[in-house]
């Protein structure tokens, strides 16, 4: 097996893209109960901003993969990946704009049409992304590179939140729980010149327009006669049950905290323009699980590794500490949270890198945090909540290395599928939310129990499918170095 070294210069320039998409993300979480609100919603209505982001994934998906079959050529390699990136960082610039006629006539409508379109340039972007993320080194750490990029996203979901609320709520008399409308087109105009500023960043650096993707899928294999070369991409079993795998995990994450707002303000009593912290808390729960599985992409020794698997994770509630520090919160309640992160170290560890075991055990955890925060009250309940970030760090590089391992020219085309199940993250977002109506916010968790106990069923199916396939996931992790 051939061992290509990480192209860290064009690394560094790539995982930009990766703190925007966070950066939004984790920003709807304070658009939401501010919409609640100022429009009068109901906790399902509400949740149609996380339905109007997410599914915009699915319809860009949909029209890549619509426009790849009618030129009978993939799209990024008839325009490149760079390029695809550029496009994408464009459209989604082009949806912040409709934040400043959408906040002048207090239109719930526009709102969501320019959150859309912000997802609908995320989507191009993804596709691009994932895979040259995957491929820029060697594909047997391809998983923990991933997870390293996961970990400069969730640094922008980590002070997302607390910028966005610190604009909306900034000029808010203490003790008051409305915010204008207006208040939040200046953020995200400021938003869209980043994008393309990003962009033209990107568009002038040296991150690679094309790669050679059979020769990646040969370099996975241990046994390269048994990998399987099928014209559709849709006989793959890894990518098919991969595709409900994103759903299902995207689904859980982004619900999980598009209803712990509401939640934190119904069952604590905590008011809205005090919920940042709790919110930045999960989404830097998932930069603190990604930047332990990051450790597994550093070309250094198997003890070096190991050290940074339990340095890092302190180094990244550190941040969320010292962030939050800054904005004035008290961070004093959150310190016994190093237990949680404690255990999170110990199942890491116990996967020697191996993308399906890392992604069962995470699942098992995770549902044993929902079943603890469904069944216990007060502050015990908001911190259950919180650390299912934490088990859902790593689940989207696990699974997206899994659902293409072997595709080979099929790559691109099973990436876009992947990308267009990131729809789950409204849709399931909006099935809590209307649970949540009928039996109380607190059941409503249950959602999540499902969504987990599938993605255990995927890692252990995936993990066999693989292996028939000549992809030894274990050996995989130790020729990269874990």
């Amino acid at each position: 097996m051939t061992t290509q070294q990480t192209r860290w210069s064009q690394f560094g320039v790539l995982i930009t893209v990766f703190f925007f998409w966070g950066f939004v993300a984790a920003s709807n979480d304070i658009l939401i109960p501010v919409f609640k609100n100022a429009f009068d919603l109901t906790q399902g209505q509400s949740q149609l901003v996380s339905v109007a982001f997410y599914v915009a994934y699915t319809v860009g998906s949909l029209i890549y993969f619509g426009v790849s079959k009618s030129m009978g050529q993939d799209v990024l390699n008839r325009i490149g990946y760079k390029n695809g990136i550029c496009v994408g960082l464009a459209i989604s610039a082009l949806g912040t704009l409709l934040f400043y006629p959408a906040a002048n006539t207090g239109s719930f409508v526009l709102m969501l049409s320019g959150l859309f379109i912000v997802g609908l340039g995320f989507s191009l972007q993804q596709i691009a992304a994932n895979p040259l993320a995957i491929v820029m080194g060697n594909p047997a750490t391809g998983a923990q590179r991933l997870t390293m990029a996961g970990g400069v996203n969730n640094f922008g979901t980590t002070i997302g939140p607390l910028l966005v609320s610190l604009a909306i709520f900034g000029s808010v008399a203490a003790g008051g729980t409305n915010a204008s409308i207006e208040s939040v087109k200046v953020p995200y105009l400021v938003l869209g010149a980043a994008f393309l500023l990003v962009a033209a960043f990107i568009k002038f650096s040296s991150v690679p327009n094309h790669i050679d993707l059979e020769e990646v899928s040969a370099s996975e294999a241990q046994d390269e006669g048994k990998l399987i070369h099928k014209a559709s991409v849709f006989a793959y079993p890894q990518l098919v049950l991969g595709m409900l795998a994103i759903f299902v995990y995207v689904g859980v994450e982004v619900s999980t905290v598009a209803n712990l707002p509401a939640y934190l303000h119904e069952g604590l009593g905590i008011e809205t323009h005090n919920l940042a912290p709790y919110v930045s808390l999960y989404w830097a729960s998932l930069m603190i699980g990604r930047w332990t599985g990051a450790a597994g992409a550093f070309e250094v020794g198997a003890g070096a590794k190991r050290l940074l698997t339990l340095i890092l994770p302190f180094l990244a509630f550190g941040v969320f500490l010292a962030v939050n520090a800054i904005a004035q919160h008290d961070v004093r309640q959150f310190f016994g949270y190093v237990a949680i992160i404690a255990i999170m170290i110990a199942v890491t560890l116990t996967t020697r890198g191996n993308p399906a075991r890392m992604l069962l055990y995470f699942a098992l955890c995770g549902i044993a945090a929902l079943l603890i925060g469904m069944f216990t009250t007060g502050k015990a309940s908001a911190v259950a909540f919180i650390s299912v970030g934490l088990f859902c760090s790593t689940m989207w590089p696990c699974i997206f290395a899994l659902a293409i391992a072997g595709l080979g020219k099929n790559t691109n085309t099973g990436s876009s599928l992947l990308i267009m199940m990131i729809m789950g993250g409204g849709i399931v977002s909006w099935l809590q939310g209307t649970l949540a109506d009928s039996v109380g916010l607190h059941m409503s968790f249950w959602v999540g129990v499902a969504c987990f106990t599938y993605l255990a069923f995927y890692a252990l199916r995936a993990s066999g499918v693989l292996k028939r396939q000549g992809i030894d996931l274990d050996k995989l992790s130790a020729e990269g170095g874990h």
